[in-house]
């Protein structure tokens, strides 16, 4: 499939426009909201702060609101993970984005993993949201992510996210295959991280990924018009 013929494809409704910085604004949430409206973006993805400005903003929308638990670096404790997961939702976000204990799978307590899922998930969809997990790609092995691939698919999550964003590396078009091939059919693969390009954004999307997130995601369409 060439470039050309990919970016005749509806590109802003496969993408996530998100603003997940430290430094993250109002002005800022407003901006995406207002960008996702103009562009057509599936959903958003703010801090958990900003969760009920950005549904103030896309009011009488079909755009999702995302927002994180145990971000970014994950090793948050269960019990502050379901707290955190409990006020997004009574703020009203439509998506939990949840950061695995990535300290947890470095020490194999694989245990905790399971315990962890299996705690936040029935909160989640008891309340009809969606759940994706967020492993980190770039910090973990083949065989670390096979494993998460295998818990995550038991529990049956909406989706793995291949990265935060805060990590030495992004997704890459490898660590997609793997997944695609080691994950349950059901469960989708939501690509993040690094993500700056119209053409990154096919490979990932040919790889596997049914979605990108990414701070980027004007910049990709304009691209993508371009290429068209």
């Amino acid at each position: 499939m060439s470039i050309g013929y990919f970016c005749t494809m509806n590109m802003a409704s496969l993408i996530e426009h998100n603003c997940l910085g430290p430094a993250a604004t109002v002005s800022d949430i407003e901006n995406i909201c207002s960008e996702a409206k103009e562009y057509g973006f599936s959903a958003v993805a703010v801090p958990p702060l900003f969760v009920k400005k950005a549904k103030e903003a896309l009011q009488n929308s079909n755009i999702k609101i995302a927002t994180v638990v145990g971000f970014p670096f994950g090793y948050s404790a269960i019990e502050a993970k379901l707290a955190e997961t409990v006020l997004a939702i009574v703020d009203g976000t439509d998506e939990i984005n949840m950061v695995v204990n990535i300290s947890a799978i470095k020490n194999t307590d694989w245990q905790y993993i399971a315990k962890e899922i299996n705690t936040i998930m029935p909160v989640v969809k008891a309340k009809g949201r969606i759940i994706k997990v967020i492993i980190e790609t770039g910090l973990l092995t083949d065989e670390e992510m096979i494993t998460c691939c295998d818990i995550y698919g038991a529990a049956g999550v909406d989706a793995i996210k291949t990265s935060t964003g805060f990590a030495s590396a992004g997704v890459t078009v490898e660590s997609v295959k793997l997944l695609r091939k080691h994950l349950a059919d059901a469960v989708q693969i939501s690509a993040s991280g690094s993500i700056q390009s119209c053409a990154f954004a096919k490979q990932l999307l040919d790889a596997g990924a049914c979605n990108i997130s990414t701070g980027n995601a004007v910049q990709i369409v304009k691209e993508a018009a371009v290429l068209n």
